[in-house]
């Protein structure tokens, strides 16, 4: 009965290792593209147990939002996506509690990502 229990046990923490793994190489794939298109503003929102947001956005020399990725969950199923809604707006022109009014986590993220702008 132990054994079969560590048996399962190696075999999810495997899983998790290996889901894991796919998760950060879609992510840095996603992240390598963001990059060859400009300067990039990363923010990341904290907590243990309440999901991660990641937002990072492209800036031309205009400081114009060329492109953005979007990352959000608790799980290794979380996967890169786009904030269409911001794309092509000059960085001044971007409110991250009009974007996000119900999720402070991703306002968060956005705001410290905007922060690019003092950089």
């Amino acid at each position: 009965m132990i054994s079969a229990l560590i048996t399962v046990a190696a075999i999810a923490w495997c899983t998790q290792l290996v889901l894991g793994g796919w998760q950060i190489y879609r992510f840095n794939r996603a992240f390598d593209k963001l990059c060859q298109q400009g300067r990039v503003g990363v923010g990341r929102s904290s907590g243990r147990f309440k999901p991660r947001v990641v937002i990072a956005i492209v800036l031309n020399e205009q400081q114009c939002v060329v492109d953005t990725l979007f990352m959000k969950g608790l799980t290794v199923f979380a996967k890169p996506m786009k904030i269409d809604a911001i794309k092509g707006k000059y960085i001044d022109e971007l409110q991250p509690d009009v974007i996000f009014p119900h999720d402070p986590l991703s306002k968060n993220a956005l705001s410290l990502a905007l922060k690019l702008k003092h950089g």
